[in-house]
C-alpha cells in the first residue's frame, strides 16, 4: 500500500485535531461502572469541537493510567469499538484512534470496526525508554497489518514521543528520517515533553530539514499565544489540554477555549 495522503485526509491548510480524551474504560483503575457515562462524555466533547470549528478528532483511551506497555486487554478494545463507531456517527468529522500505550494492532482492529481514517502511534519506529518501561515499535508488524486488512487509514507516528526519553545518541532528526524513510508513516508528530507542553520551534525545525517531504503535526502544547510561531512551521495540529477546562487534559472540552484556539489559526491560515 502507498503512503495515505495527509493532505487528502485533511484539505485544509493547518488542520486542528482536537483531543477526546475518554474517561477511564472497563477493566481500567479508575473505572467507574457506567459505560452509558463515558459514552455520553465523549459524544458531549465530539460535538463541541465539532461545532467550535475543529477539523477532526482523535479519541484515546487517555483515562486508563497506568497503561500497558504492550497489547491492551480486550474489554479495552470493545469499549474503543464503541465509542469510535458511535463518536464517527454522531459527528462528521475524519476520527483517528490511538490506544496507549502503544497497541497499533488494537488501534487498527478498531479503526476497521468503526470506520476510523487516522492511527495515532506513539512509538512505530525505534525505541523509548518510558513510564511504563521500554517501549519497541512494530512499524513492521503495523503497516503489513494495515495492508491485509485492506484499511486506507493513515498512520501518524510520534517521533521522540513525549513522557519519554530517547536511547542515548539518537537525535530527533535520525529519529524523524527512521520513522519517514523505514517507517513508513504517513505523518510524522513532534510533541513537547509531555501532555500540554509546549512544542519547541527548534525541534520541529530539525525534523522539517531532515525529512522536507513528511506532514508535520504539532502533537502537544499549542495555543492561541503561541499560533503565530508554531502554525507556520508545521502543517497541522492535535490540540488536547488547549480546548479543555482550565487547560487541563480530561477535564472536558471547553467551547470558549475551542473558538479561541480556532480564531487564532484562522488568523494564520
Amino acid at each position: 500500500m502507498t503512503r495515505v495522503s495527509a493532505a487528502a485526509l485533511f484539505p485544509v491548510r493547518f488542520p486542528i485535531i482536537g483531543m477526546l480524551h475518554a474517561p477511564p474504560l472497563p477493566g481500567a483503575p479508575g473505572w467507574a461502572g457506567s459505560m452509558a457515562a463515558v459514552l455520553e462524555a465523549v459524544l458531549r466533547d465530539a460535538e463541541t469541537l465539532r461545532a467550535g470549528g475543529v477539523d477532526g478528532l482523535l479519541l484515546e483511551n487517555y483515562g486508563d493510567v497506568p497503561f500497558h506497555a504492550g497489547s491492551v486487554p480486550a474489554e479495552t478494545i470493545a469499549a474503543l469499538a464503541v465509542l469510535a463507531h458511535e463518536t464517527a456517527r454522531a459527528v462528521p468529522l475524519p476520527l483517528g484512534i490511538n490506544v496507549l500505550r502503544n497497541d497499533a494492532a488494537a488501534a487498527l482492529a478498531i479503526a476497521a470496526a468503526a470506520g476510523a481514517a487516522f492511527l495515532r502511534v506513539n512509538v512505530h519506529s525505534g525505541a523509548m525508554l518510558t513510564d511504563q518501561g521500554w517501549i519497541t515499535g512494530r512499524a513492521d508488524a503495523t503497516l503489513r497489518r494495515r495492508a491485509a486488512l485492506a484499511l486506507p487509514v493513515a498512520i501518524a507516528a510520534d517521533v521522540l514521543v513525549k513522557h519519554a526519553v530517547a536511547p542515548p545518541g539518537l537525535d530527533a532528526a535520525q529519529a524523524a528520517r527512521d520513522c519517514w524513510e523505514r517507517g513508513r508513516a504517513d505523518v510524522l508528530i513532534v510533541s513537547g515533553t509531555g501532555t500540554g507542553a509546549a512544542t519547541s520551534p527548534a525541534r520541529l525545525a530539525d525534523v522539517r530539514a531532515a525529512v522536507p517531504d513528511a506532514p508535520l503535526w504539532v502533537g502537544s502544547g499549542l495555543t492561541p499565544e503561541n499560533a503565530a510561531t508554531l502554525v507556520p512551521a508545521a502543517d497541522g495540529a492535535i490540540v488536547g489540554s488547549a480546548l479543555q477546562h482550565g487547560g487541563r487534559a480530561g477535564s472536558g472540552v471547553a467551547p470558549d477555549r475551542v473558538h479561541r484556539l480556532m480564531d487564532a489559526v484562522a488568523r494564520l491560515r
